[in-house]
């Protein structure tokens, strides 16, 4: 399905047909621009009171902060790599692992994970434009959640309407410009760590620590992983494939890591700032700005959130489109974009507390994410030889229509992995708490039915340690099961 693209216009009307070699100018530099300025966003500094909520030092929240935001990045380059080869979006060449058909299973549950992280953007933009218009007595109510609702929701479709060329022009100038504003807030907000504080934080367990690195793992890369080709197949072929991986951590990462770290020093000097951030984690950030300062940091705010949901409504209408549904790109991107407004005024004006539903749910769709990026990061590393572009959309072609070691891997990795990670917000997100059934018979944990509320007792119970399980030994099957079928049909082309 090798498709001649169009000159690049104000709308991108490719979809997911093969990029056109005379399209494939993108420099491996270039994924700077659209990774720095979706993971910029002021939300990432909210990160520093989730880690503390384990019950973990600064120290070890930083160390964790560090390793799981660069390794997840990381993987999310391993997986741009594929990008790189076949011209075409993430959940297209992943049919190379799971068959042309048999992909639509993880592309199901791609299409999940991007809806909910672009809702939770769109949500978190939501709230902070209703907190500042209060704060500065201008609006308040449900007409300002609504009204805010909808034209967050109109930027983010329209910028993904418009398509590739358009996100990496706008991302390149919202990277300089939201990267500025932050480092001005950061100034302003200074004054508020408690040093001491911070320093006197008492160690937690390794087990505790674990359940950090998952949290920041999902909360970052591993959110990206299932998009990650869709930027990186405008790369030019001859791009090498450590430039890709370099480039797109550091794009990725490098915000991220010195936002989380400042996030840790002033939640860990206010504990009252660190609880508010759990039901407005911008609000929360807002609270401690000077009046002059909350246009500015609003602004800021918005724009970041708004670049990090457009990534992700592009690739789910490519996702989409990926799994038979016939219609263009534009259209795709809008349909999605539908979802994310009802979805968006649905939390903001139902849901009680967002922090709970929204980890509850990456830890829930992080499972299965993760076992399919171990499995397709085997597929790629192993693999010496670029994409047959027709192959991918012909079930009748090398990879064939079903690949079930891909299939079985994935389903036995997630339900292995389910049953070692817990609902921890089981208050709020009560249709999960299915979740955990073999840290009992695995002597890990004890779920205690408390009136008070449910909760595990045991170190390891709220490690979710299934996360990591997922990643690895969808890795590592997928490297000795399917080499043998990966040389085979590399050695028919």
């Amino acid at each position: 399905m090798t498709t001649p693209s169009p000159t690049p216009g104000l709308i991108e009307t490719t979809g997911i047909e093969i990029i056109a070699e005379s399209e494939r100018t993108a420099r491996p530099r270039d994924l700077v621009w659209p990774w720095f300025a979706a993971n910029i966003s002021v939300f990432g500094m909210s990160y520093g009171s989730y880690l503390l909520g384990f019950g973990i030092s600064f120290w070890q929240a930083s160390v964790v902060a560090v390793i799981g935001i660069v390794i997840s990045f990381a993987l999310c380059g391993l997986v741009a790599i594929a990008g790189k080869r076949g011209s075409a979006p993430t959940m297209v060449l992943s049919r190379a692992a799971f068959g042309v058909h048999g992909q639509k299973l993880p592309g199901i549950i791609s299409w999940l994970t991007s809806i909910g992280w672009e809702t939770s953007l769109a949500i978190s933009a939501v709230l902070a434009t209703a907190t500042v218009f209060s704060t500065l007595g201008v609006a308040s109510g449900r007409a300002v959640t609504v009204i805010a609702a909808v034209l967050i929701a109109a930027l983010i479709v329209t910028a993904s309407v418009l398509g590739y060329h358009t996100i990496m022009r706008l991302q390149s100038v919202l990277t300089w410009a939201t990267g500025i504003m932050t480092i001005l807030f950061m100034v302003l907000t200074v004054p508020h760590i408690d040093w001491q504080a911070v320093a006197s934080m008492p160690s937690g367990p390794p087990q505790a620590m674990i359940g950090a690195l998952v949290m920041v793992m999902t909360g970052f890369g591993l959110g990206w992983i299932n998009i990650a080709a869709d930027w990186s197949r405008y790369q030019r072929r001859t791009a090498s494939d450590a430039s890709i991986v370099l480039w797109n951590t550091v794009g990725g990462a490098a915000a991220p890591v010195v936002l989380v770290v400042f996030g840790l020093l002033l939640a860990g000097s206010d504990q009252t700032l660190s609880e508010a951030i759990s039901g407005d984690p911008i609000g929360a950030l807002v609270s401690i700005l000077p009046l002059w300062a909350l246009i500015p940091f609003w602004i800021v705010a918005v724009l970041t959130l708004v670049s990090g949901a457009v990534l992700g409504i592009y690739s789910s209408g490519l996702t989409l489109l990926s799994l038979g549904i016939r219609i263009p790109r534009p259209a795709a991107a809008a349909v999605d974009g539908v979802i994310l407004t009802v979805g968006t005024i649905w939390v903001a004006f139902f849901a009680t507390s967002f922090i709970g539903p929204f980890q509850s749910f990456l830890i829930t769709l992080g499972v299965p994410i993760a076992g399919w990026a171990g499995i397709l990061i085997a597929d790629v590393l192993t693999r010496r030889r670029d994409y047959d572009e027709q192959a991918l959309f012909d079930p009748r072609g090398r990879y064939g229509a079903v690949d079930r070691t891909s299939i079985v891997t994935l389903v036995v990795v997630s339900v292995l992995g389910w049953g070692l990670v817990v609902n921890s917000y089981a208050a709020d997100a009560p249709w999960n708490n299915w979740q955990g059934y073999l840290l009992e018979p695995l002597g890990l944990g004890t779920y205690v039915d408390d009136p008070a509320g449910p909760y595990w007792e045991g170190n390891w119970a709220y490690a979710n340690v299934g996360v990591l399980l997922a990643l690895v030994l969808g890795f590592l099957v997928t490297l000795v099961a399917r080499r043998g079928r990966i040389r085979r049909q590399e050695a028919t082309a």
